[in-house]
């Protein structure tokens, strides 16, 4: 049996405990496992609601389209369009509610006096293909986690590690979460708002992923766990430019390999660099490329420890937001219109990441929100090098309910220049789901460079 520490006690209530936060694997009982569809959803969330009513039952998440939803589209309507806040939490009432808010939650209400979350009934939208399901109850008695933590092995098609025994196994399972086999955001934006309340454009054009890690037809070991591939064609500066980058299932094995296309230069080069705190042109240069979906990347700076779970208030089913066609509405001074966005509570796994003695990144302290049903960082705390607390990074989550898959954009507020961003927001571009994966020979340098403006 692995070790057991002390839960997060929320809501006077203790949650299920969590396991210990040694960087080795210890593979569950199969007494362990038989909870997985039990008193555990299939892929490792608790079933139950919570003892107040507020977090409800998983009774198998949001499958079916709202009237009115476009099949041939990408633009998802909200199906909960005409409900109305059960309350809100500014710098008023925050103490109330304190113990369900994530520390930039709260900095952002006492750095300014009219910020506020409006929330709203939760509901468990996470739903999952039945391959992911099958998948996902066989990793739980095959997956090995690796390379201390670097990678895994074992796993495929489904969340490796569905009873997760450390913070290297959360953060796993939330690199290879389920987004679909293959999407595209096919007119993104990426919005930078600058303490004196301008709203600038800093990034357009088409995003698209790939997760062969998902191909359920392959019966051989994965080995790249996702490919991405953008696209510019705004603002100017940036028309023409694409990027390409792979990541592995296995770090140790092999690393990100990433290329650019500079149509200034007519050549694709290799570009080693997109990775880490390396500033993030997409977005000015206002966020890391580690903050691209607030985390990516290899593991190997930071000691990942699973701290336990606990309720927060958190976005969530943030379709009014996501899908939005006036940006100019949405991304006001100082912070996100609250009237767009919808939050909701919801039990998340607490990560604390520590950066390794040795290691250099200009986050020395970072906190991972995961969200149990879609796995999926939700929100972040990140501290610099004084241990002051800098970023808030938030995620906007909402399930494809026509193709069973939870997808999210994220951004992050600076607590010291008074800045904020969003980054690959689909807009009324929406989110387009495919059913296969493009051959291997259009993700390769030649591919990157044919695509270029010349």
């Amino acid at each position: 049996m692995k070790t057991q520490a002390s839960a997060i006690i929320c809501a006077g209530a203790l949650l299920l405990p969590f396991m210990q936060i040694a960087p080795a694997h210890a593979a569950p009982s199969p007494e362990e496992v038989k909870r997985l569809g039990n008193d555990l959803t299939p892929f490792g969330a608790e079933k139950a609601g919570n003892k107040d009513g507020t977090i409800p039952a998983y009774t198998g998440g949001l499958t079916a389209p709202p009237a009115g939803f476009d099949k041939a589209g990408a633009v998802r309507p909200d199906p909960f369009a005409n409900e109305k806040p059960l309350f809100s939490i500014d710098a008023k009432n925050a103490d109330k509610y304190a113990d369900k808010l994530s520390e930039g939650t709260k900095a952002l209400m006492k750095l300014y006096g009219d910020f506020r979350i409006d929330v709203y009934p939760s509901y468990r939208t996470v739903a999952y293909p039945k391959f992911v399901i099958d998948n996902t109850l066989k990793n739980a008695a095959r997956a090995k986690m690796t390379d201390d933590g670097l990678g895994m092995s074992g796993a495929r098609a489904g969340i490796p590690f569905p009873i997760p025994a450390n913070g290297n196994e959360v953060m796993l399972n939330f690199q290879a979460r389920y987004q679909g086999l293959s999407f595209q955001v096919p007119k993104y934006s990426a919005y930078n708002v600058d303490s004196n309340g301008k709203l600038v454009l800093s990034s357009q054009g088409s995003w698209t992923m790939e997760y062969p890690y998902y191909d359920e037809s392959r019966t051989d070991e994965p080995v790249v766990l996702n490919r991405a591939r953008a696209s510019y064609t705004g603002p100017a500066r940036r028309a023409g430019e694409s990027l390409l980058a792979m990541d592995p299932v296995n770090y140790a094995d092999k690393g990100r390999r990433a290329w650019q296309y500079l149509p200034g230069q007519r050549r694709v080069r290799l570009a080693p660099d997109i990775a880490y705190d390396t500033p993030n042109p997409g977005t000015n240069g206002m966020s890391t490329y580690d903050d691209v979906n607030l985390f990516n990347g290899k593991l190997d700076r930071y000691d990942f420890k699973l701290v336990g779970k606990k309720e927060l208030y958190i976005p969530y089913n943030t379709y009014r937001f996501s899908y939005n066609d006036k940006p100019e509405d949405v991304f006001q001074a100082k912070f996100i219109n609250p009237s767009v966005v919808r939050w909701e509570l919801h039990r998340v796994w607490v990560v604390e990441a520590k950066l390794k003695e040795g290691q250099r990144h200009i986050y020395s302290r970072r906190t991972f929100y995961v969200d149990e049903d879609s796995w999926t960082v939700v929100a972040s705390d990140q501290y610099d090098g004084r241990g002051q607390l800098w970023r808030a990074g938030f995620a906007y989550l909402n399930q494809a309910y026509d193709a069973n898959a939870p997808i999210s954009t994220a951004g992050h507020y600076d607590l010291i220049s008074g800045s904020y961003y969003i980054n690959i927001w689909p807009g009324t571009g929406g989110v387009k789901f495919m059913s296969a994966l493009q051959p291997d020979g259009a993700w390769t340098p030649d591919s990157l460079a044919g695509q270029g403006v010349r």
